[in-house]
């Protein structure tokens, strides 16, 4: 059967007068869906990032046989609001405040015996640990430490400022910022996209046909990705349903764009609106399925990658993605069918109006190029270049307490004991070895450029602190627990002379990795948060050297297959890479010298180069489809030009809807998607009004009928008196 008969029966199914028992079972297909799998409990969660194979995970997984691995500590850290030093009933206060978070019920070892009260070493600050249960998570460990926070500051005399920070503190200050983030987005995006299908349709009515198709969409997508990661066990955070919800909602946004501005487009053509749906389904629906597969493809692609964040998003995302073009062809097109032409008003397309492929602004344009072709070349290319040095100086990777945008308690407390106590000591490195070889494991980490201080947790009773050595920091729940195992392995707490997070940290983990490692049976591991984020760092630029081949060799693929060309597929990807990296660019440059962000994050390169490169070619394959039908008739440079001219209206408007809805990720709390929205955003917007307005429709002129070798695509020379006459004149 060919691709012909497959659309038309396609098309005869969700166009015809019986179409809207196609659309209703689909509808109650996915409201069965929706019941049985129920909601994502974990969508507001923040994210995991940590590859669990690194050597910071694995002694996470080490810790967890130690004495009280359930529990960790919340640290609370007490200043003077006049920054004066404090004195004996200050402490005492201090000690006051740790009981009475002490004895808070749920979630507190009542029973762990009291740490002493640690002053700093300018008696300016003072740090108590208070310990909780490792198995409260989300919601629950949120509101454990807000109790501990009303605990500790009830009965404070005025003088005093309190802050809980700590690991579990932490993830509960991520957890709150998260919590609501996604309803949020969800009604942000939505009021976004209806504006701007107000604007393009200029109908008191139509925008609400897509927009609902899209949104229900969204919702379905969101119970399939709860689907999936009970399935694949792939983690299903905050992030990724936000990321996801954005990708659903622009890109289904787009199909519905492309498809009804077919539509329309045959409406002109033809009286009966059904035959008019018809049409447009089976030219626009290969389009739409090419540009969703491309899409899906490069998303999978993530799944090779090692962060579980990256992957998770790979594979629920793609999902996502399956269900919206689903939504675009098999639901809106029977209610489109059933609202017929009056759908349209005030602006009801009739049979005769002209038709856009000869006049308007993106015609005016396309002739322009077309009659110039080597110098809008030239001019664009540059421009684009001098973008790409935006990336020039580009710093990668933000610290632990540099992931979000919101103020947060733990963030600002971990700040004030960084002020107080020496550097790296409000978050010593955790180091795991055998017992055996606890004293030459030990000698060695003394030894190792960028240490203050090594303390064998051993030596200290659980829950406790001892001044000088060892203090509690920001580990994440579980990483930092005291004692020597049943199964003889020793933990030792080692303070660095680096603030957490710096590049210095970073380096005196490789130094105590590398002074550890050679040291025979001790099988010695080195953790903790600076580890941490050494580790996702290095996991990062690891995904980021094996997925971007791989998602350019999954998007030429399909163009190879699409196009059936072998010249084309290279001139579109390679234009496509040169937008991203000028999208990359500029957005960074914004991102850290107008936002004043302090260094891009880890997946900002890797999701961005991902989510340009594939949404960039979703616009050209709209594009070059389209040029690929114009071009038997009218020759390769008139086709282009009416390829332009005919979609330029269309490709814009998806343009800005997916740019704002990309921008609305700023609504999230995670510096990471702020960064994304930019970087996308821009991107898009470049691709949309230079790239593929400008540069292909240049590129095409000046490559000619070649463009489609070794297909004989155009039977016009493009010097022939036909091209000239039934193409663009000049």
């Amino acid at each position: 059967m060919s691709d012909n008969s497959v659309w038309n029966r396609v098309a005869g199914l969700v166009s015809g007068p019986r179409s809207w028992i196609v659309a209703l079972l689909v509808i109650l297909a996915a409201g069965a869906l929706i019941g049985g799998v129920g909601s994502n409990s974990a969508a507001e969660s923040s994210p995991t990032s940590l590859p669990s194979d690194a050597e910071s995970a694995r002694v996470d997984a080490l810790l967890e046989e130690f004495p009280d691995a359930d529990l960790s500590p919340v640290i609370l850290v007490v200043t003077r609001a006049d920054g004066g030093a404090l004195s004996e009933q200050d402490l005492a206060d201090v000690a006051a405040a740790r009981m009475r978070m002490n004895g808070v019920e749920r979630g507190v070892d009542a029973g762990a015996p009291d740490a002493p009260v640690v002053p700093a070493p300018d008696g300016e600050a003072a740090i108590a640990p208070v310990q909780v249960s490792t198995s409260e998570s989300g919601t629950g460990l949120a509101d454990l430490v807000t109790e501990l926070r009303t605990a500790a500051t009830d009965g404070l005399p005025d003088g005093l400022t309190a802050q809980v920070t700590g690991g579990p503190a932490f993830a509960a200050d991520i957890a709150d910022s998260f919590s609501g983030a996604n309803v949020t987005l969800l009604g942000v995006t939505a009021l976004v996209v209806a504006l701007l299908l107000i604007a393009t349709y200029r109908s008191p009515v139509l925008w609400l046909v897509p927009l609902a198709v899209v949104g229900f969409g969204d919702r379905v997508a969101s119970t399939v990705g709860t689907a999936v990661s009970g399935l694949t066990g792939l983690s299903f955070d905050g992030s990724t349903s936000g990321i996801t919800s954005v990708l659903v909602f622009g890109a289904g946004t787009n199909y519905a764009l492309l498809l009804i501005s077919r539509y329309r487009e045959e409406l002109r053509r033809e009286s009966d609106h059904r035959a008019a749906l018809h049409r447009a389904v089976r030219r626009a629906g290969p389009a739409i399925v090419a540009s969703n597969a491309t899409v899906v493809l490069a998303l999978l692609t993530l799944l090779l990658g090692t962060l579980p964040s990256t992957r998770s998003l790979g594979g629920l995302a793609a999902a996502g993605l399956v269900v919206a073009a689903v939504f675009v062809l098999f639901v809106l097109p029977p209610l489109l069918s059933l609202f017929g032409r009056k759908l349209f008003w005030p602006f009801v397309p009739r049979v005769g109006d002209a038709e856009p492929t000869d006049k308007g602004v993106f015609f005016r344009v396309a002739n322009a190029v077309g009659r110039r072709p080597g110098r809008a070349a030239a001019v664009s290319l540059v421009a684009l270049a001098v973008c790409i040095l935006g990336l020039v100086g580009t710093t990668v990777g933000l610290s632990q307490t540099e992931q979000f945008r919101v103020t947060a308690e733990s963030v600002t407390g971990i700040d004030t004991l960084a002020e107080h106590f020496p550097a790296g000591q409000s978050d010593p490195t955790v180091v795991v070895a055998r017992t055996a070889a606890a004293s030459e494991v030990e000698a060695a980490l003394q030894d190792t450029d960028g240490v203050v201080s090594v303390s064998r947790t051993a030596d200290s009773q659980p829950g406790t602190s001892q001044p000088g050595t060892s203090q509690p920091g920001t580990s994440q729940p579980g990483t930092s627990q005291p004692g020597t195992s049943d199964t003889g392995l020793t933990e030792w707490s080692v303070v660095l002379d680096a603030e957490p997070s710096s590049d210095g940290a970073f380096a005196a983990v490789e130094n105590l990795r590398a002074s550890v490692a050679p040291i025979t049976g001790a099988d010695a591991l080195v953790g903790g948060s600076d580890a941490q984020a050494l580790d996702t760092s290095d996991a990062a630029a690891r995904d980021r050297l094996v997925i971007i081949p791989v998602i350019l060799l999954v998007v030429l693929l399909v163009l190879f297959a699409l196009l059936r060309s072998a010249l084309a597929p290279l001139v579109l990807v390679a234009t496509t890479v040169l937008s991203t990296l000028a999208a990359l660019g500029i957005g960074s440059w914004a991102s850290e010298n107008i936002f004043g962000f302090p260094a891009l994050g880890d997946n900002v390169p890797l999701f961005g180069f991902l989510f340009l490169v594939a949404l960039g070619v979703d616009y050209t394959i709209f594009l070059v489809t389209r040029a690929r039908e114009e071009t038997p008739s009218y020759g390769t440079r008139a086709g282009i030009v009416r390829a332009v001219a005919s979609t330029g209206a269309v490709i814009t408007s998806a343009g800005i809807v997916l740019a704002a809805v990309f921008t609305v990720l700023g609504v999230l709390p995670l510096i990471l998607l702020t960064q994304l929205g930019i970087v996308v955003g821009l991107g898009i917007l470049l691709d949309t009004f230079v790239v593929r307005t400008i540069v292909i429709p240049a590129l095409f002129t000046l490559i000619g009928p070649r463009i489609w070798w070794p297909t004989e695509l155009d039977p016009h020379s493009e010097d022939s008196p036909n091209a000239t006459k039934e193409g663009v004149t000049s």
